[in-house]
This record gives C-alpha cells, sequence and structure tokens, in this order.
C-alpha cells in the first residue's frame, strides 16, 4: 500500500517497537511517541542507526499531530488518560487500538472494563470523527522484532468503519501477516478477551509467543 505515517502512541514499549520496525521496512515514516518526548527521540535514533528505516520521536500528542494514522499500544491503565492527551489530534485519523484491558497480577483472565473493550471506550471517548479499529491483539512482540521472522499468526480487525478497516488490512500485510475481516467494532470484546487465553498458553506451555490461525478462510485481498 501507499506510503504513510504512522504514529506510534507509547512507541517505545516492546510491542510498538516491532510494529515499528517493520512497517518501517515496508516503507512507512513512523513516529515513535511517548509520554517522555527525550525518551523517544532516543529511541527513534536507535532504530534509525539499526537500518530499519525512516523514524521520528515525539511526545504523544506531536506524534499524533504529525500522522496519518495513530497507533495505540499503551497498558490498559495508561488508556483513557493518552486518549484525552491525545484527542486534539485525532479528528478525520483511524486510531488503530492494540490496547488490552489486562489488570496485573492475574493477566491471564479475562476481565473486561465497564465500557465492554478498551476499543469500544475509545470510540464512545472519541466520538464519530475519529474511526477506531482493534486489531494486532494476538502477535508476540517477540516474533515482530525480528523482521526476517515468519509469523505464522492471523490478525483480526474490527471496526464499523469500512475504510478504515481496508487501511489497517493493507498496514497488517506490510507486517508480514494474514489480516481478516473481523466484523463490527463491537466484536473488540472477543478479540480482547483472547489475549488471556493466549498469555495463559505461553505459560502452560513455554511458548515464546502463541498465536491464532483460522483454518478454512480465505485471505482478504
Amino acid at each position: 500500500m501507499r506510503s504513510m505515517r504512522i504514529a506510534i502512541v507509547g512507541g517505545t514499549g516492546k510491542e510498538g517497537r516491532g510494529l515499528g520496525i517493520r512497517w518501517a521496512r515496508a516503507g512507512h515514516d513512523v513516529i515513535i511517541g511517548s509520554r517522555d518526548g527525550d525518551k523517544a527521540l532516543a529511541r527513534a535514533a536507535e532504530l534509525t542507526a539499526a537500518d530499519h528505516g525512516s523514524f521520528e520521536g515525539a511526545d504523544n500528542l506531536a506524534a499524533a499531530r504529525a500522522a496519518d494514522l495513530v497507533v495505540l499500544t499503551v497498558p490498559y491503565a495508561a488508556h483513557a488518560d493518552t486518549l484525552r492527551a491525545i484527542q486534539p489530534a485525532l479528528a478525520g485519523k483511524v486510531l488503530l487500538d492494540v490496547t488490552v484491558p489486562l489488570r496485573p497480577p492475574k493477566v491471564d483472565r479475562v476481565q473486561l472494563p465497564p465500557g465492554g473493550a478498551a476499543a469500544l471506550e475509545a470510540q464512545a471517548l472519541l466520538g464519530p470523527e475519529t474511526p477506531v479499529v482493534a486489531a494486532l491483539h494476538h502477535v508476540s512482540h517477540a516474533h515482530l522484532a525480528d523482521p526476517k521472522a515468519e509469523v505464522g499468526c492471523d490478525v483480526l480487525v474490527a471496526t464499523d468503519d469500512e475504510a478504515a478497516r481496508s487501511t489497517v488490512l493493507g498496514l497488517v500485510r506490510d507486517l508480514g501477516l494474514r489480516g481478516l475481516d473481523a466484523g463490527a467494532l463491537a466484536n473488540a470484546v472477543a478479540l480482547e478477551s483472547l489475549t488471556p487465553v493466549l498469555i495463559h498458553l505461553n505459560k502452560k506451555y513455554r511458548s515464546p509467543g502463541a498465536g491464532i490461525v483460522f483454518t478454512n478462510v480465505p485471505a482478504e485481498r
């Protein structure tokens, strides 16, 4: 797909780092966002020096303002506050929400939030001018961080906005993964609920990063 400017809010974390590396290597311009702008700049410089592609760094609000699409990869405890902080920069842009409502220390148990799902809470907070897409909850950062690794995992994409879905499915392909249309944003409840199960599987079977693959489903075009 065409090159985009992608802001990863919370991009200094492990998930954000892996996503950033793969998107930058696919030709996108990646802006690493953090509450601490200096920390974001340092991570961007590190990734650029490693020859992964084009990176910039900024505080979360500045990163969101400079982007075509914003990816939210923060712990659930910081979800609402982070959204409020970047909301002025989100109108007319797609928000890809990767947040899972985990509540330590019992991160291997489903604990849905008051709004049903983090993505549903994001949509309620942001309003219709910012379409929210729920995706990428089931891909381990351990696999993403190695750009040469083939990741045997499908990515479910849930949203109420078809144009936003098409954009995110394209970005999923650019990660080297298969994206699948998972229906309405209400289905984010199921997507977010599956992550604690995967965490349990990782612990039970000592897996470096369990994922999901759906059989007898053709790839999106």
